[in-house]
């Protein structure tokens, strides 16, 4: 946490933040935000039932519905399902509809946090270099590291290796945005496409020297969550836990930023400090993601954008906002990526950016002449 105490204010500050005040909060302006969480909340679950039922096996709605209620604590239902519908379920289904709600919520999150850090509607893992470094970090342990099942002081080398290259194509890109561009929102986005231009380029000459890894390195540059077990789950959630505490904490830190440097170091916050803590975390959600299931872009672009027209800017309920809807958006792609073409399967990559490409495009447009 950031030290220092963010003093009382009065005015738009205290509106935008939402942390200086810490009175009592009207009922009026709890009901709102309860309700978007509620009906979040609902859509994931929603998403989490139907894709669960979705795939070559049928499976029966009142009964899945059962056998997922029936993992909830203290709750024991009889589910009518068969021993194979229960182990398709439980083997097969399960574990991919958690892995991806789990890489769905980290992205989203971590998009909604390089947007607050940057002050920017652009910014996100795949427009400012974090995909493509933890990529290629993870392709290099793939190819000359010894493979996903290699280890380092006891962690696995994938996420470390991802971890610190998605950290570093965030500062490459934000250092090349402020020497070269002087920091505008422009200046930062085109640093990122440059960044991950020639991180792709020397992932492509890896790829060329290690023929015999290109389907696995392929997978990961299109993202698939062919290969989910609960392996994967148990893999992802310590690092998840770790970025999406320490982001949720910064909420309020974030939404002070907003207000400019100056007028937060007013309030008593040290705005780099909370900078490079948010970006270590979200590089570490960014990572986490990368690890288990490859490069899927736009889904911090998108989602965080969505959940702002609904919830507002304020970051304390945009943050869990952007974790719930990413979960289920990115739920239901995987869902459409595994019946579109079945029994073929699109890479996940594939259907978020035929989602996110025209999106990004409105955006672009929406902020011309910002960074001028």
């Amino acid at each position: 946490m950031v030290s220092g105490e963010i003093s009382r204010e009065s005015g738009p500050a205290a509106d935008l933040t939402g942390a200086i005040d810490d009175g009592v909060v009207p009922a009026r302006k709890l009901a709102r935000p309860a309700i978007v969480l509620m009906a979040a909340t609902a859509a994931l679950l929603l998403s989490v039932l139907v894709a669960s039922l979705g795939g070559a096996a049928g499976l029966p709605v009142g009964g899945t519905a059962a056998a997922l209620l029936d993992k909830l604590p203290f709750v024991h239902l009889s589910t009518g399902l068969t021993p194979v519908q229960q182990g398709v379920l439980d083997q097969i289904r399960l574990p991919r509809v958690v892995l991806a709600t789990l890489v769905g919520a980290l992205l989203a999150q971590a998009g909604a946090a390089y947007q607050g850090v940057f002050r920017n509607p652009l910014s996100d893992s795949g427009t400012i270099g974090a995909s493509a470094g933890a990529g290629m970090a993870a392709t290099l342990v793939i190819v000359y590291g010894g493979g996903p099942e290699q280890t380092f002081g006891g962690v696995g080398a994938v996420p470390v290796a991802a971890f610190v290259g998605g950290l570093a194509g965030v500062l490459t890109s934000y250092v090349l945005g402020t020497l070269v561009g002087r920091g505008g929102t422009a200046s930062l986005i085109l640093a990122g496409v440059a960044v991950s231009s020639f991180v792709g380029s020397v992932q492509a000459f890896v790829m060329q020297s290690s023929s015999a890894d290109v389907k696995q390195v392929y997978s990961w540059l299109f993202g698939s969550f062919t290969a989910a077990d609960w392996g994967l789950v148990r893999l992802a959630v310590p690092y998840a836990v770790i970025s999406i505490l320490i982001v949720t904490l910064h909420a309020r830190h974030l939404d002070v930023l907003a207000l400019g440097d100056d007028e937060a170091a007013t309030l008593g916050l040290n705005p780099v400090r909370v900078r490079l803590i948010v970006l270590a975390a979200a590089s570490l959600a960014t990572a986490t993601a990368v690890a288990v299931s490859g490069i899927i872009g736009f889904v911090g672009l998108v989602v965080p954008h969505v959940v702002r027209r609904v919830a507002g800017p304020g970051h304390r309920l945009l943050l869990p906002m952007s974790l719930l809807v990413g979960g289920a958006f990115l739920v239901l792609a995987d869902l459409l990526a595994r019946t579109a073409l079945a029994p073929a399967e699109l890479p996940i990559g594939v259907v978020t950016s035929f989602v996110g490409a025209p999106f990004f495009i409105l955006i672009l447009r929406a902020t011309r002449g910002r960074d001028r």
